[in-house]
């Protein structure tokens, strides 16, 4: 049976209700940990704006997937609130996630069309039978993501570019209200990177997208960037959350190199001198 290419750069619909510009998340005097109780991450104010690419940025065990799961509602405060779509708790049901891939969850015995399949449990439930809608918003995620024609392989077959654009479509086939992903793009080969950037690019035009990133050039092309590192450092546009004193804080001196190289490269002449 063949389907019909679907324009990337059209976002995936989401049920949700009239736009609004009330932001997309809250944060307040937030402190998170896990289960040895120490404070892994401290956000006394934090607002996520209701749609475009917001980027988490920072080192090592800054708290981005701390944070992420925190929007997610799969981490509890210890102190503080976190609203997710005018809602507290979060609503894990209008909320579609990717994190980052485990070896055992490559074991597990899928095909391609089942995981993305999956995507559609938080509407339908994991007993109910999928209704033509449900089925209409798999094969619209499998054909944005270019993996139509592995429906029927085992995900353990795929490499992990093939994985990575799996667990995307699966995200993207919920229809969800928010998008979290944590280093969606870390690793992949070149057409899958590009293919779920495209698909990415489209999703922030309707929706809010949340990405955490090692990448600062990633991070530069967001719309907002939160720069962490046990706490919020700096939070806003790209130009004014990674300046050099604020990569300095979050880094040390090394990032902060980085960044000045990488201005001093895009300010350059790009033809011979006259």
């Amino acid at each position: 049976m063949s389907h019909h290419a679907r324009d990337l750069s059209a976002p995936s619909a989401a049920p949700s209700a009239a736009p609004s510009h009330a932001p997309s998340a809250r944060l307040r005097d937030a402190r998170f940990a896990y289960r040895d109780q120490r404070v892994v991450l401290t956000i006394e104010q934090l607002e996520l704006p209701d749609r475009g690419l917001v980027a988490l940025v920072g080192p090592n065990g800054c708290g981005k997937s701390t944070l992420l799961l925190a929007l997610a509602g799969l981490l509890e405060p210890l102190t503080g609130q976190v609203e997710v779509l005018d809602t507290a708790p979060p609503p894990q049901q209008r909320i579609a996630t990717v994190f980052q891939q485990h070896h055992a969850d490559e074991a597990l015995p899928l095909t391609v069309g089942e995981v993305v399949q999956m995507g559609r449990f938080a509407e339908r439930g994991l007993l109910r039978r999928l209704r033509q809608p449900d089925r209409d918003a798999v094969e619209e995620a499998m054909d944005r993501l270019a993996i139509a024609d592995l429906r029927r392989r085992q995900m353990a077959e795929l490499s992990g570019g093939q994985r990575q654009r799996a667990l995307v479509a699966q995200a993207l086939a919920q229809r969800a209200d928010l998008l979290l992903l944590d280093e969606p793009l870390t690793g992949l080969d070149a057409p899958s990177r590009d293919r779920i950037h495209q698909v990415l690019e489209a999703e922030r035009s309707a929706k809010p997208v949340v990405m955490a990133t090692h990448d600062l050039d990633e991070a530069r092309s967001a719309d907002q960037v939160v720069l962490l590192s046990g706490q919020v450092i700096a939070a806003g546009p790209p130009d004014e959350a990674l300046t050099p004193d604020c990569l300095l804080t979050a880094y040390g001196g090394l990032a902060a190199a980085e960044f000045d190289e990488h201005r001093d490269d895009a300010q350059a002449p790009s033809g011979p001198p006259a």
